[in-house]
């Protein structure tokens, strides 16, 4: 599909143009300037015409950190990536410095550029679009993103200045993954790793991820779509509103996910708030890897990972039947085999067992360690069957199914999980009334 990037200085509305492009509020909208900081990608459809919609950082002219430097960078790249450029600037300001600034940038660039001016709410703004001329760019389109006046008709122009060969893409993936894990614990690196670019902000601050980003990308032949999210902090510690809406997203990416890669800094450890995104994660009923990254940063000999992975089972139980590996991100240390690991779960939560054989199977282990009768009541389950796959649930059917005790569901589980493979697969046991 053609690529239309919005581009402009901090705080102009870009965020908010591309959610009133999108028709949904993805990117992150807030009156601190700075927030958007990766390049964030949508389809847009418009008269059944389809392009993809990229949302940019704001581009400083004298960045104050590395985080605003390659915030910049980042904008250049997608002024490269389009086919048209969306130069978005500020009616309640006129032109700026800033904006004298970017438009030399982007004349650089020998892309079409069309220059959009934003918050033009009402008649009382139509009067200052004129000087936008100056920039150089040809007749500026007014538009107000916040309230939606006028976005109609720039759609038309983009649609004009588009090749006619779109067509709508069928988003179909063979894996989805979402990168999730607490801040600066390496997630962006792995990314970029996989995509072979720098299409993720990577820094030694803390938190610089705040969006979810999508990137496609090819492994073997199949198709992966792989979501970078934001660290996901304990919830007292989301200080912002900016946080919380990467928090929020961060679930989202779970929800639309087939298999969740949990990464944790080894040198910090394992630690509850990681605990609290793995039953997040079960909770939604999605594939799970936990991968231990920066191990080369670990005095280790042959034993050391399968002792610390025994230290790990014994404080947090929670991971017993989850695949635990052990990365370098910066080193490329087998993230390779993480992508395999993904496709193995996504596969093992695809697997369908036969109701004979489940029914042989749970006939010998009830029959060996029967359920506890409860309220003078015996409890016996007469039926097994597979009722869902990927994820897979099975159903058991009873004369009593309220009075079959947790410890007892758990040891039915756990026999099912030793008997199949079913590791970093969430399972889901049912008792019904036969």
């Amino acid at each position: 599909m053609s690529i239309v990037a919005i581009v402009g200085r901090p705080n102009v509305g870009k965020s908010t143009l591309y959610n009133r492009f999108i028709q949904t509020r993805k990117a992150i909208v807030h009156e601190i300037e700075g927030v958007t900081r990766d390049r964030t990608y949508s389809e847009v459809e418009w008269n059944n015409r389809h392009f993809t919609v990229i949302d940019t950082g704001g581009i400083m002219m004298d960045p104050r950190d590395s985080i605003e430097t390659a915030m910049r960078e980042q904008a250049i790249i997608a002024t490269d990536e389009a086919n048209l450029i969306l130069f978005l600037v500020d009616a309640t300001t006129g032109i700026t410095k800033f904006d004298d600034f970017i438009a030399k940038i982007l004349r650089r660039s020998n892309k079409p550029v069309l220059v959009v001016v934003n918050k033009v709410d009402d008649e009382r703004f139509e009067h200052e679009v004129h000087q936008f001329h100056s920039l150089g760019f040809g007749t500026p389109v007014e538009v107000s993103a916040l309230t939606g006046r006028s976005t109609g008709d720039l759609l038309d122009i983009i649609i004009e200045n588009l090749p006619s060969t779109d067509a709508a893409p069928k988003e179909e993936y063979d894996l989805k993954i979402s990168i999730l894990g607490m801040p600066n614990a390496g997630k962006s690196t792995i990314a970029n790793t996989f995509l072979g670019k720098n299409r993720h902000i990577v820094t030694d601050i803390a938190g610089t991820t705040r969006d979810s980003i999508n990137s496609k990308m090819t492994y073997h032949g199949k198709s992966v779509m792989l979501v970078d999210t934001a660290g996901l902090r304990k919830k007292k510690k989301i200080s912002d509103s900016i946080e919380f809406y990467s928090f929020i997203r961060s679930k989202r990416a779970i929800r639309e996910s087939n298999v969740c890669i949990l990464i944790v800094d080894v040198d910090k450890g394992f630690c509850n708030q990681d605990v609290r995104i793995v039953q997040e994660i079960i909770d939604q009923r999605k594939g799970l890897i936990v991968a231990m990254n920066k191990w080369d940063l670990i005095e280790k000999d042959t034993y050391t990972a399968a002792e610390y992975t025994k230290e790990l089972l014994y404080h947090f139980p929670v991971l017993t039947d989850i695949p635990i590996m052990y990365i370098s991100g910066i080193k490329k240390q087998r993230l390779y085999k993480l992508l395999d690991e993904a496709f193995a779960v996504q596969e093992r939560m695809k697997q369908r067992i036969p109701t004979s054989e489940l029914n042989d199977f749970f006939i010998r282990v009830i029959k060996q360690n029967p359920p506890a009768s409860t309220k003078g009541k015996y409890i016996k389950i007469k039926y097994v069957t597979q009722i869902l796959d990927n994820p897979p649930m099975i159903g058991f059917f009873c004369n009593e199914p309220t009075l079959i005790m947790d410890n007892y569901k758990k040891y039915l589980e756990s026999t099912l999980r030793k008997n199949y493979n079913f590791k970093g697969v969430p399972v889901k046991l049912l008792f019904k009334k036969k």
